[in-house]
């Protein structure tokens, strides 16, 4: 992998982990595009460059919240019932469709990945449908219920398939459920971070059980990347904090339909 392919993934990953037009189909697409013009760097998945981006983008969302995070912190280790315990419980309490979702169906889900840009084209075209129907909710100023979580919880693991955006989905099923477009935001960010670190501790597992994945990759690679993916992450992150607030994410619901349209059409041209 050159210079410049690690630094165009790291962007990728950066800016749509948290934009709603969906990383992992954006990643699909790059790859399908750079096999059809023979440009291997972009084909071939790399374990531990995927390791550094995942992690180069938790550690921006850890900058972006480190007030949040550090405040969440201080009351959890207070012992008590109070507001930080209950977020961080609704925080759990998200992750466990995306969990069981996630080890029940692990290979089917692994099948969808390099296979029908006709498929991530789909998912686009329904991403942009459920930001669609965000744009036109009622603007709420509710909280987080235990509730709530649960159902933003089955959102995210929706996500899973390529072409949904996590952000998109979570983002607006919370504001159709009418909570607060900052505590939607919020929540939605916040509520990556689990799972980001998750992944991010099994591949690093993964790739110290067979180190010899990184297939050479020059440290310079590597690096550039990381920090490519780890800037567009504060960017994407912040930039997409001020959108939900402004109820912009009808553009991002356009994008998507075009996106999609694309990549259906590129894959039955293929």
């Amino acid at each position: 992998m050159g210079l410049l392919e690690a630094i165009i993934l790291g962007i990728i990953q950066g800016l749509t982990e948290f934009l709603p037009v969906s990383s992992s189909g954006h990643l699909e697409l790059a790859k399908a595009i750079s096999e059809a013009f023979g440009t291997k760097g972009l084909k071939d998945d790399n374990l531990l460059f995927t390791l550094l981006v995942h992690a180069a983008t938790a550690l921006s969302t850890i900058v972006v919240y480190r007030k949040d995070i550090w405040e969440l912190l201080v009351g959890l280790f207070k012992f008590k019932w109070n507001t930080e315990t209950q977020f961080a419980a609704k925080i759990v309490l998200s992750m466990v469709p995306i969990a069981i979702i996630g080890f029940a169906f692990k290979e089917e889900i692994e099948s969808l990945f390099g296979g029908s840009i006709v498929f991530v084209g789909g998912m686009l075209m329904l991403t942009g449908v459920i930001l669609y129907f965000s744009h036109r909710a009622a603007v709420g100023e509710g909280e987080v219920t235990f509730k709530n979580a649960g159902i933003i919880g089955l959102a995210q693991a929706v996500a899973i398939l390529p072409g949904i955006s996590r952000s998109g989905s979570t983002i607006a099923t919370s504001l159709i459920l009418g909570v607060s477009r900052e505590r939607a935001a919020r929540f939605s960010f916040l509520m990556v971070l689990p799972p980001i670190l998750g992944a991010t501790i099994l591949e690093l597992k993964d790739y110290l059980d067979a180190p010899t994945v990184h297939g050479g990759i020059p440290v310079s690679s590597l690096a550039a990347g990381s920090a490519a993916a780890f800037i567009a992450g504060l960017f994407a992150c912040t930039w997409m904090i001020k959108i939900v607030k402004q109820s912009k994410l009808s553009y991002f619901a356009i994008y998507c339909w075009i996106a999609g349209g694309v990549a259906i059409a590129f894959g039955l041209a293929s």
